[in-house]
């Protein structure tokens, strides 16, 4: 199934995407694409549901973030060997962990800001791994049980906040706008190999990102599993996976966003995105 959220930002309804494109209104089923509404049974009975039989949505609603209720977004760095090589950085002997503020979470299509004082915002496609249910201490060989799906995630990052600045990355990672993820939840049997899925981004109609899940460092079954040694992953939580090579920071000279550049990126299977950049005034 392509689960999703639409209407305005607030307010979204859930929904789902039918065969033919159509979104289709789950209201009657579940209250948001959140919480219980994860868990294998309760995806288990929306997949036996006919989808003409839900009401179809008229006209063109904003698309919003995919999952609701989200209480941790994980981001992983270096994650990607090519994208380590570009930024001349060492592939680490375990997976780097940060955070991404859930404030920063916003739809598919919604503008980003960039924020006041930023030199260096930086595009990073990315896979998103929706968590369906409680995961601890989880082995890797059970990890993809507690996995709803999958989504396109955008880990925007300004850089000189990220790496300049004292402290940890997460400042550079958590600016308001800077995590839009969807369009849709695809759930995990729609997806055979998640170590083998193409994924790209352009800007301004140029491509910069041309990638595949298959040269990530750490896999999804992996990460899930270290993670809940460390913390439980709840329903909702989120786990961007890192990003391939063609980051602006890993060009020759670095090239960062400015007001009025357009983004596109997607993943195979999961969908696309597109963004306008804007001041955040």
């Amino acid at each position: 199934m392509k689960l999703l959220r639409y209407g305005e930002a607030g307010s979204e309804r859930p929904g789902l995407l039918d065969a033919d494109g159509t979104i289709r209104d789950l209201s009657a089923h579940v209250t948001d694409i959140a919480g219980k509404a994860l868990d294998p049974a309760s995806l288990e009975t929306l997949s036996k549901l006919d989808p003409k039989s839900l009401p179809a949505v008229s006209g063109n609603p904003r698309i919003g973030a995919c999952v609701a209720g989200t209480g941790k977004f994980i981001c992983i760095g270096l994650n990607y060997s090519d994208h380590a090589a570009e930024t001349g950085a060492t592939v680490p002997p375990e997976p780097i962990i940060f955070m991404k503020a859930s404030s920063a979470i916003v739809g598919p299509n919604d503008d980003v800001l960039i924020p006041r004082g930023s030199v260096k915002t930086d595009w990073e496609v990315e896979l998103g791994v929706v968590i369906g249910r409680k995961a601890k201490y989880v082995t890797e060989a059970e990890a993809l049980d507690y996995v709803a799906g999958y989504c396109v995630a955008h880990d925007v990052s300004e850089r000189a906040f990220q790496a300049e600045r004292q402290g940890q990355w997460t400042k550079g990672k958590s600016c308001d706008t800077f995590g839009p993820i969807g369009p849709w939840l695809v759930t995990k049997d729609e997806v055979k190999d998640p170590q083998n899925i193409p994924m790209w981004l352009k800007v301004n109609g140029k491509t910069m990102q041309n990638g595949s899940t298959k040269t990530m460092v750490y896999g999804v079954a992996y990460l899930v599993s270290y993670l809940s040694q460390f913390m439980s992953l709840h329903p909702g939580d989120i786990i961007s996976t890192g990003t391939p090579p063609g980051v602006g920071l890993g060009m020759k000279p670095p090239v960062f966003l400015k007001p009025g550049d357009v983004v596109e990126l997607g993943i195979e299977g999961l969908g696309m995105q597109k963004q306008t950049f804007k001041a955040d005034e």
